[in-house]
């Protein structure tokens, strides 16, 4: 205690209260630390939740601990009052922001422990992207409206920012026309997003069609979605979209699809040998899933017929590739064995044929006339 009230006498009052802060801050740190790190591996192999909700949580809720014991020991450092009024507003408003910090990394975390229980690999997954979905775009909502309350009210413990959202509200009237005219295309694209989750018109890794362009949907946010095109391009369509337009979804139901093959033959062409062939080329390919291959005739134009083939696949990306295969194959079947049968143009001349003309001796000139009868009478 002497040497306390010797160094009071050397040292300023405001050095020694941050003297005594920040060795609470350090005794809770080091206490903290040390029980976390027994709880961590304590709930290792009893609580998989627990323990993940640790492993996320150890920062946001060590800020919590020590703005605390900050807290706790402000009124022992001895401020003067008006520093002890600015450092306590500070550290309420450092807590509210590290409370809103630990509950969006609880949520990240239980978020991430229910969707291990879904495999998105398999080739059926059609179960796991719809929980994928659901799960993403709540979470993404959840930590929207949990930045929004936090900031909220951490801004309502200033009493200029809440003196003026009363005065606001009291005048509302135009002002909250604006306000709503303006976050008209946020909040459209959140509610979007809520209804997306809800019913699910879209999912992640859904193979779409949007705008004329096939792709599939790699990200859904909440405000936009990200389709990733089939050449590696990238397109952005907000939310609202999927709400407002029509669009087409490959994998609504299933992730099977049914592929056409359009072919032009001649009238001579073995439709039954064709078919055959058809089924010799998509029995020897693991792109084939094995259920649809048919091969009809659906067209008869004027100089050839069109074959229609019919085959399934698992999912697009498969089905793409057996089409170009079966045409690929069905081309070179036609031309090795019955190349008459390949598209070609008749042509027909029809009705009468009038003689040429007899052929004239052309009419000699005077000149030469003369000169032939001299020639004969010599």
């Amino acid at each position: 205690m002497r040497v306390l009230h010797i160094l009071a006498g050397w040292v300023p009052d405001w050095l020694i209260g941050l003297a005594i802060m920040a060795g609470a801050a350090l005794v809770m740190l080091i206490a903290y630390r040390w029980f976390i790190g027994r709880l961590v591996r304590l709930t290792a192999r009893r609580s998989p939740f627990l323990h993940r909700l640790l492993q996320r949580g150890q920062w946001p809720v060590g800020a919590v601990l020590i703005i605390l014991a900050l807290g706790a020991a402000l009124p022992g450092a001895r401020f003067p009052y008006e520093w002890a009024v600015v450092a306590g507003h500070i550290l309420l408003i450092a807590l509210i922001l590290a409370l809103g910090w630990t509950a969006a990394k609880a949520l990240d975390a239980a978020a991430e422990l229910y969707l291990r229980r879904f495999r998105a690999g398999v080739p059926d997954n059609l179960l796991a992207r719809k929980h994928v979905t659901q799960v993403n775009i709540l979470l993404r909502a959840s930590q929207t409206v949990l930045v929004i309350i936090t900031i909220a009210s951490a801004l309502m413990t200033v009493a200029t920012v809440r003196q003026f959202g009363v005065s606001l509200f009291a005048s509302a009237g135009a002002a909250g026309v604006v306000v709503g005219l303006a976050a008209r295309p946020v909040l459209s694209n959140l509610l979007a997003g809520i209804q997306i989750a809800l019913t699910q018109p879209i999912r992640v890794e859904d193979s779409v069609i949007v705008e004329g362009e096939w792709g599939w949907i790699e990200t859904i946010t909440s405000t936009y979605v990200v389709i990733r095109i089939w050449d590696l391009r990238r397109m952005i369509v907000p939310l609202s979209y999927f709400i407002e337009k029509p669009f087409q979804n490959w994998t609504y139901q299933s992730t099977d699809l049914l592929g056409t093959v359009t072919l032009r033959a001649d009238y001579t062409v073995p439709v039954e040998r064709v078919r055959e062939e058809l089924q010799r080329i998509v029995s020897a390919t693991p792109l084939w899933d094995g259920k649809v291959a048919v091969l009809q005739v659906t067209e008869a134009l004027a100089d050839v017929i069109e074959l229609r083939a019919l085959v399934s696949g698992r999912d697009a990306g498969q089905t793409w590739d057996l089409r170009c295969l079966v045409r690929e194959r069905l081309i070179a079947f036609l031309q090795a064995e019955y190349p008459h049968a390949l598209p070609r143009h008749r042509t027909e001349v029809t009705g009468s044929i009038e003689p040429a003309p007899p052929l004239r001796r052309p009419r000699r000139a005077r000149g030469d006339a003369v000169d032939a009868t001299a020639r004969e009478r010599a």
